[in-house]
């Protein structure tokens, strides 16, 4: 079971979140080539260790986070909101 530390909630199981997918991706503007997308969507790494990744947390604030964690051992580094105002939020309350 990997129990991911929500800043919005705090920690809480995996089955709360829905998974986003690869987080360091950039993905192409709406009027890029065809192939710009395909390349995005499909061709991929698939990381052996630490990596970014997306999830939201659906039954809970239903914000996004992104999660630094390593596929091997599911070892949670780091955490922080997806979005930038919200990072920005969060610092300011502390």
């Amino acid at each position: 079971m990997i129990r991911i530390p929500c800043p919005f909630c705090g920690t809480r199981d995996h089955s709360e979140f829905a998974y986003g997918g690869d987080g360091s991706i950039t993905y192409p503007s709406l009027d890029a080539p065809m192939q710009d997308w395909h390349d995005a969507v499909f061709q991929r790494e698939n990381i052996c260790g630490v990596q970014v990744e997306t999830w939201q947390h659906v039954n809970g604030c239903r914000m996004w986070i992104l999660v630094e964690r390593d596929t091997m051992t599911h070892e949670i580094h780091s955490v922080r909101p997806a979005h930038a105002g919200m990072a920005k939020a969060l610092g300011a309350a502390s």
